[in-house]
């Protein structure tokens, strides 16, 4: 079955009791019993819900793989990864990686005893060279966030089984539609739901996506017992937006690459980073390991910091907002927004400055989206 078709298809069935086409929401918290312990799969919803199942089911489908457990948000997801380790365990992790997860790792995670060392998973090498005796995972982003960087998911799982540790891939940006990491190697695949996967922003969601049974099992254990579960209509709504998954990272990408272009060619802009661009310093093994680039752009404006933030805070058409991925486009300011938990002299060394700007493309009319960049860009 081809990508398109399991968007819309994999996991689902018209409901066996009504017919109907569209997944029923299965708003209950329980469910009767003909006798003690005796039931139709379902006895609480925390620990099973039908609508939360068929989601599980679709995203695995997508993934390629047999498994895969939502959870009430991506951090929530990102946690129960993280819990799979103990005190004393190493973690090797992407150097520039969502806000969210870096506060995830440094200021709670580490108390426990689970140590991290942040390098350029870009860099092979010093991925290699940051390996310990005691390294259970490496965990990457690609594309990263919010510098879209690109890392080599062969080379990094090569890395971590000679290790004897997993490879985990936060794929929110790529999607399953753009990028497979399991074909390359990855153990667990990490997605935001609540971005391009639902597409609407109207949802709050996350997921893990693996392929080894027992790895599911604790996964579904953490789940079930910590109760990080989306609710049904969360569920609903995020298999909505995936039957138009392929249709709208196909427009994002379109869009993006003609946005990039323009930009490039701005002579108040100082830097664009798009790994659809050859300018881009993994553009070739985006181009390798991904099918199109997706709707994320960089950009550092030739401009002071409170003109930078002036741009941001005037454009019309994107809207000024923490969140990406969806239909409407946005723009963000990561230093004060997305990653203001991350040090600052820590983003320095990735070449993410202060006046970086990101900017979330979304499927509207890209000459509407030009025009609008280029108002607010003229008064710099």
């Amino acid at each position: 079955m081809k990508f398109n078709t399991k968007a819309v298809h994999a996991g689902e069935k018209p409901d066996s009791a009504t017919g109907a086409l569209a997944t029923p929401i299965y708003q209950t918290s329980t469910y009767a019993q003909d006798a003690p312990n005796q039931h139709k799969g379902f006895d609480y919803s925390r620990a099973a819900n039908p609508t939360r199942q068929i989601l599980e089911n679709n995203l695995a489908a997508l993934e390629n793989v047999d498994y895969a457990v939502a959870f009430s948000s991506g951090l929530a997801a990102t946690s129960s990864v993280l819990n799979l380790f103990k005190q004393g365990d190493h973690v090797v992790a992407s150097q520039d990686m969502y806000g969210g997860t870096y506060r995830l790792f440094k200021q709670l995670y580490e108390k426990y005893g689970v140590t991290f060392d942040f390098v350029d998973a870009t860099n092979s090498d010093a991925l290699q060279s940051a390996i310990k005796p005691n390294t259970k995972l490496v965990w990457i982003e690609t594309p990263s966030n919010p510098l879209l960087k690109i890392t080599d998911i062969k080379a990094a799982a090569a890395i971590a089984h000679d290790a004897n540790a997993r490879l985990a891939v936060d794929s929110t940006l790529a999607t399953p539609h753009l990028q497979q990491p399991f074909s390359l190697g990855a153990d667990l695949v990490v997605h935001s739901t609540t971005k391009y996967l639902n597409g609407h922003a109207d949802v709050i969601g996350g997921a893990v996506c693996v392929k080894d049974k027992t790895l599911y099992e604790q996964l579904r254990f953490w789940q079930k017992s910590v109760g990080s579960v989306p609710g049904p209509l969360d569920c609903y709504l995020v298999l909505r937006g995936i039957k138009t998954l392929p249709l709208r990272m196909d427009q994002h990408s379109k869009n993006a690459m003609t946005v990039a272009q323009f930009l490039q060619s701005h002579p108040k802009v100082k830097r664009v980073i798009y790994p659809g661009l050859q300018s881009h310093p993994q553009h070739e093994l985006a181009k390798k390991q991904m099918t199109a680039f997706s709707g994320m752009i960089a950009v550092e404006l030739d401009a002071s910091f409170e003109k930078a933030m002036a741009f941001a805070s005037n454009l019309e058409l994107f809207t000024l907002a923490e969140d990406l991925g969806g239909v409407k486009s946005l723009t963000c300011h990561p230093a004060s927004m997305t990653h203001a938990a991350v040090p600052k002299q820590e983003r320095l060394k990735t070449g993410f400055t202060d006046e970086l700007i990101r900017l979330s493309i979304g499927i509207e009319d890209a000459d509407d989206l030009i025009e609008d960049l280029e108002k607010a860009l003229d008064p710099l």
